[in-house]
């Protein structure tokens, strides 16, 4: 298979998998071997006779479940009778008990569909040695701790056990405090530092220009093969419809998406009958894909952590690859924490010229004419007839034709096209300070204030007197609203707040967050129309909030315990602390007859 020689994490965890009560905590970036390190000696030490599952690994996604069963058969060409078999959502759950009752050495799985089938009582876990919890990091920020739990309480105690992680969250500590023995840590390079073999750049545009910029930054690099990481799946869609509108070799992936068609999808993407790949974060764990030029990053993720996963896509086994941001003035905070964690400082690009792009891609074009095979057995007899028919033209008019015939559509979209600025600082403060001007003319000397591009600014109903704080809002709203929402501004006031979110999910947030309660209080979550200093989304007072919602301000005010902690107490003393109000339905109703 090429390997010559150990990959560092190779040579410290294979020994010790091959011992006995030996757990290890690997920290490891991806595209450094990993599979193979705990692979190899896992599968050393499988007992071919004896057809039970004696090793189980754990991983986040169909993907990467499917890529590690896909290398362990490679790694086991030469032990006939290894059953491994891959346990995902998506497919047939009842194939996949009949190969268990037939019996499986290995067993590759993704927590929710192992639990299923334990719950069956089609799976034992009652003799496995080995156990691998690979990408661990991922699979807690999926929710996946209950399910690792509930698998690991069956697992005998005797066993090995290796968590890898690229990064290391506090949550880790709790899985290696509760299953562990005396865990030997290996750290490849620095905790949650990326590769080193990856050169970071971001580009900082205009909301509206961000499309344009991933144009050019894609025709900018003629021979890109990479993956282009979006926060939503709607906006993965949307993204990838426009480059293929816009001619562009791609497709999505995201979890929308049926098993088949996300099979389909990878398999063209991985012999490369596509150029750019469109996905969401889940796609960002199990990729095992070669070669990869290019990441980029339409917008920086909401977890950090999450930043080092997608560029750790580029850049394997030994090779280089670019991580390209593209982002606006309101992410610079998160790119600074970035380069913090990952001990690497950003490049600032310049937005590629119409004309770089097409001076680029035309000695590209040279290049390739330079290097194709000719085949002379094939083309010979044909080619008398198309030296009568080009025999008018000399060798200059030849490659301008060939060249013209090749981009004049390109260089006729970068002829008209305007320039797409580059923003800092300096020039986002000017830009902000005279949208300011405008909207206090506008108001006849009194100053509004709106969301930033492609955020929606809503009023809520709590305030500092409540204890909130910027962090306690962010936390509110991951309660209120599944799935990961974009959060921009946050202005806290004493008796209420103001906050903004991703204009695609606006709607969802304020429908999810109407209606619970904290302490027996409603939420109000409502557009922010009025002024600064208004205390609501119509124009509603300072006090407007008690007798409508009901639950006394005071209360808050006088509450010494941090909002936080009343949330936390909340949580612990009901099975449902964040539940609907009865009178919803009625209220609602009377708010839209209003």
């Amino acid at each position: 298979m090429g390997y010559e020689s150990p990959m560092p994490v190779q040579e410290e965890v294979i020994p010790l998998l091959l011992g006995e009560d030996n757990d290890v905590i690997a920290l490891a970036q991806t595209g450094t071997g990993k599979t193979a390190a705990f692979g190899i000696p896992i599968l050393q030490k499988i007992e071919i006779d004896q057809y039970h599952p004696q090793a189980l690994i754990l991983c986040p996604t169909r993907e990467l479940c499917l890529q590690i069963a896909n290398d362990l058969n490679d790694y086991s060409k030469y032990m006939d009778k290894l059953r491994v078999l891959p346990v995902y959502g998506g497919s047939s759950i009842e194939s996949q008990i009949k190969t268990l009752k037939r019996g499986v050495h290995v067993v590759v799985a993704t927590p929710g569909r192992l639990l299923d089938l334990m719950n069956r009582k089609t799976v034992d876990l009652g003799l496995v040695k080995n156990v691998i919890l690979d990408e661990a990091d991922e699979m807690l920020n999926m929710g996946f701790s209950d399910s690792i739990n509930a698998i690991l309480a069956e697992v005998p105690e005797s066993r090995n056990m290796l968590l890898f992680s690229a990064t290391m969250p506090q949550g880790i500590a709790g899985i290696t405090r509760k299953y562990m023995r005396n865990p030997k840590e290996i750290v490849i390079g620095k905790k949650n530092e990326g590769n080193k073999n990856i050169r970071h750049s971001y580009y900082m545009v205009r909301a509206q220009d961000k499309y344009l910029a991933l144009k050019r930054i894609a025709d900018y690099y003629p021979n890109i093969y990479g993956i282009i990481f979006c926060r939503t799946r709607k906006e993965t869609q949307e993204i990838a419809d426009k480059l293929i509108q816009d001619g562009y070799n791609a497709d999505s992936l995201h979890g929308e998406l049926s098993q088949m068609q996300r099979d389909y999808v990878m398999q063209k993407f991985r012999i490369k009958n596509l150029q750019l790949l469109v996905a969401t974060d889940v796609a960002a764990r199990g990729l095992d894909v070669d070669d990869l030029t290019h990441v980029i990053n339409y917008g920086l993720p909401d977890e950090i952590e999450s930043y080092t996963h997608r560029s750790g896509r580029t850049g394997r086994a030994g090779k280089t690859g670019i991580s390209i941001s593209i982002c606006h003035i309101k992410e610079k905070g998160k790119i600074k924490e970035i380069e913090r964690i990952i001990n690497k400082k950003f490049e600032k690009g310049e937005m590629p010229s119409g004309k770089a792009i097409c001076e680029k891609q035309l000695f590209n074009l040279v290049d390739e004419i330079e290097k194709v095979k000719v085949n002379e057995e094939e083309i010979e007899s044909l080619m008398p007839s198309i030296f009568r028919k080009l025999e008018w033209l000399d060798k200059e008019d030849i490659i301008k034709r060939v060249v013209s015939l090749e981009f004049n559509r390109m260089i006729d979209y970068y002829k008209d096209a305007d320039e797409i600025e580059v923003i800092d600082e300096r020039s986002a403060r000017k830009e902000k300070g005279e949208r300011g001007e405008r909207s206090e003319r506008g108001q006849g000397g009194r100053k509004t204030y709106t969301a930033e591009d492609g955020f929606t600014r809503f009023f809520l109903n709590f305030g500092k007197a409540d204890g909130l704080y910027p962090n306690n809002l962010i936390e509110l709203v991951n309660k209120c609203v599944p799935g990961k929402v974009q959060i921009g501004k946050i202005d806290l006031r004493e008796n209420f707040s103001f906050f903004e979110v991703d204009q695609y999910e606006s709607k969802r947030v304020m429908d999810l967050m109407n209606g619970f309660e904290i302490d027996g209080r409603r939420i109000s979550v409502e557009p922010a129309q009025g002024a600064k200093g208004e205390g609501g989304g119509k124009g509603r007072g300072r006090s407007g909030d008690r007798g409508k919602y009901g639950g006394d301000r005071k209360k808050g005010r006088d509450d010494k315990s941090h909002f936080y902690d009343r949330f936390d107490k909340s949580e612990r003393n009901s099975e449902k602390p964040w539940r609907r109000s009865s009178s919803d339905r009625f209220d609602r109703k009377r708010r839209s007859n209003k």
